[in-house]
């Protein structure tokens, strides 16, 4: 088959052939989750790709297009990382539990597990803990699994029993179980101490003079945490730091720590879940930051989605999670490697 991939495109019949029963588990998979949903009361929606803001986040980027309006004036628009925005002001809107398998953009990414367009399974309870969508991405995954009859997930060099009892895992513990850090001792006021987090992590990861307190961060859990997650089972790794929010509420109890969690089996991220932010002072706070950042980094900023910003300070209580479809695909359906499990692989791939 190596030669066949060197000399066929994805559409030759010869290809088509060895990925078809990758599809034929995803479309087991869509059907099972889609039930599961509606089982449950949620409401699928379909909201737009085009947007004013694609996302906030420092490190995500987006593709852009120009649009003309009626009178022939240009108008930029993005393709939206997530559709976290869009299902927000459905929330404020009056929406209680829906869901939506959308197609999402994310530039400067691709690999074995990354696409540049993809699908994300998103889903939002109004009115519920964030542990209730954590529980919902558990079952969800089972059902993928079943949907396929896998027993066990495997990527590369390591297996998950999906259907185990997942392990539960705060970020602080991982990071003195594994790295021996003391990461909330390097929190402050919300705030992350750069200082603090360098000196404790200097002899494991390498750190520049422009690194970020998130920088460091990141370097050690994708070094050193993430490897060791979802080995055997599934694991839950939650409360976030507060620097590490996103769109999360702090913990009441302790604002050191944020409601996010994050779901791994084999070592790969699966979900990525909040108790929702609904203070929309604090959340253009959080992004005028991240835009900063992304200007001295990358030289370029997404504006702010105003009409988003309004949302968030009417919308409900709520708990949401983002959950990447292709990747469940490929685990559940015993694939090497993202783009098998895709009906078009992206333009210009062989």
């Amino acid at each position: 088959m190596a030669e066949i991939d060197q000399l066929s495109p994805w559409w030759s019949a010869a290809r088509h052939v060895d990925r078809r029963p990758f599809l034929a588990a995803r479309s087991a998979v869509t059907k099972a989750v889609r039930t599961w949903f509606d089982e449950q009361g949620f409401v699928e929606i379909e909201t737009a790709i085009l947007q004013i803001s694609p996302g906030n986040e420092t490190h995500l980027h987006a593709p852009r297009t120009e649009l003309r309006d009626g009178a022939g004036a240009a108008v930029t628009r993005y393709l939206r990382t997530s559709p976290e925005f869009a299902a927000k002001k459905l929330l404020a809107a009056g929406e209680g539990k829906i869901f939506e398998f959308a197609r999402v953009f994310r530039d400067r990414e691709r690999g074995d597990l990354h696409l540049p367009e993809f699908t994300m399974l998103e889903w939002y309870r109004a009115n519920a803990a964030y542990d209730a969508v954590m529980a919902d991405s558990i079952v969800v995954i089972a059902h993928a699994a079943q949907a396929t009859g896998i027993g066990r997930f495997s990527f590369r060099a390591s297996t998950a029993d999906p259907f185990a009892e997942p392990e539960l895992l705060t970020v602080a513990t991982a990071f003195d179980r594994f790295v021996g850090i003391d990461l909330l001792a390097t929190i402050e006021d919300g705030n992350g101490d750069r200082t603090a987090l360098a000196l404790a992590a200097k002899d494991r990861v390498r750190i520049t003079d422009d690194d970020t307190w998130s920088d460091i961060f990141s370097k050690v859990l994708v070094e050193y945490i993430e490897p060791q997650l979802g080995q055997g089972q599934l694991t839950v790794l939650f409360e976030y730091p507060a620097p590490e929010a996103a769109l999360a509420r702090t913990k009441a109890l302790d604002p050191r720590v944020a409601e996010r969690f994050e779901i791994y089996a084999c070592g790969v991220e699966l979900a990525n879940g909040f108790g929702e932010l609904t203070d929309a002072a604090e959340q253009r706070r959080r992004f005028t930051h991240a835009m900063d950042e992304k200007q001295r980094r990358y030289g370029e900023r997404y504006p702010l989605d105003e009409d988003f910003l309004a949302a968030v300070a009417l919308m409900p209580p709520a708990s949401g999670v983002a959950l990447g479809f292709d990747r469940l695909v490929m685990l559940a359906g015993g694939a090497a490697k993202i783009d098998q499990v895709v009906w078009t692989p992206p333009a210009g791939q062989a």
